[in-house]
C-alpha cells in the first residue's frame, strides 16, 4: 500500500503541484482513508520527501537506461531532456517551484542529490564527445559540466524566467542549444542542426 500511496501522490504533486495538494485530496483520489495514509506517513511532509527521492531515484534509472543506448553525446542530451520533460509532465504546474518555496529543506536535499547524478552524467558526456571530436578540445570539463547544471538549475527560477514568457519546453529547448553550440565542433554543429531541424517539423 505504501507503494500505491507513493506512486499516485508523486502523479498528483506533479500534476498539480507540492502545495496544492492535500491528504485529503489524497484518499480520496484514491478511495482510503486518510488514516490509512498516516499509517504509512506521518505527515505530508514525509510524503513529500519520500516521492521527492523516489521521483529522483526513477529518473536516474532512466537516464542510465539512455546512457545504454549508446548514442553520440549531443543526440544523448537531447534523450535525456526528452525523457525528463515526459516525465515531469512538462512542470505545467511548477512543482519544483512549489518545492523549494514550501519544503526548502527537502528542495536542497534533492538538488544535491540531482546535481551529483548529473555531474557525472554531463563530465561523461564532455569527455566522450571530446574523443569523437564533436565538442572542442580546449574544453575545461570541470566548468562546462558546473555551468550546465548551474543554468539548467537557473531556468527554474521563475522571478528570472516567469511562466507567462516561457514555457518549459521552450526554455529546456533554447537551453540545451545554447549549451551545445558553446561547445560544439563544425562536426558536432551538423549533428546538432540535424537535431534541432527534426524537431522543428
Amino acid at each position: 500500500m505504501k507503494e500505491k500511496i507513493l506512486e499516485k501522490a508523486a502523479d498528483m504533486f506533479l500534476t498539480y503541484g507540492f502545495k496544492s495538494i492535500t491528504m485529503d485530496d489524497l484518499a480520496q483520489e484514491m478511495g482510503i482513508s486518510k488514516k490509512t495514509i498516516y499509517a504509512h506517513f506521518e505527515n505530508k511532509t514525509a510524503l513529500v520527501k519520500d516521492c521527492t527521492l523516489q521521483l529522483a531515484r526513477i529518473i536516474s534509472s532512466g537516464i542510465d537506461s539512455i546512457l545504454c543506448l549508446n548514442k553520440n553525446p549531443i543526440e544523448e542530451l537531447y534523450e535525456i531532456k526528452k525523457f525528463i520533460m515526459q516525465y515531469l509532465k512538462d512542470e505545467k504546474s511548477s512543482p519544483h517551484y512549489q518545492l523549494q518555496k514550501y519544503y526548502p529543506k527537502i528542495f536542497s536535499t534533492m538538488r544535491q542529490k540531482q546535481y551529483e547524478v548529473m555531474k557525472d552524467c554531463v563530465v561523461d558526456n564532455i569527455k566522450r564527445g571530446l574523443e569523437q571530436g564533436i565538442y572542442r578540445e580546449n574544453l575545461n570539463v570541470e566548468f562546462i559540466s558546473r555551468i550546465y547544471y548551474a543554468g539548467g538549475a537557473s531556468i527554474k527560477d521563475h522571478s528570472l524566467f516567469p511562466p507567462d514568457k516561457f514555457t518549459n519546453i521552450s526554455l529546456m529547448d533554447l537551453y540545451l542549444e545554447y549549451h551545445l553550440r558553446g561547445i560544439v565542433t563544425p562536426k558536432g554543429r551538423k549533428i546538432l542542426n540535424t537535431i534541432i531541424n527534426s524537431n522543428q517539423e
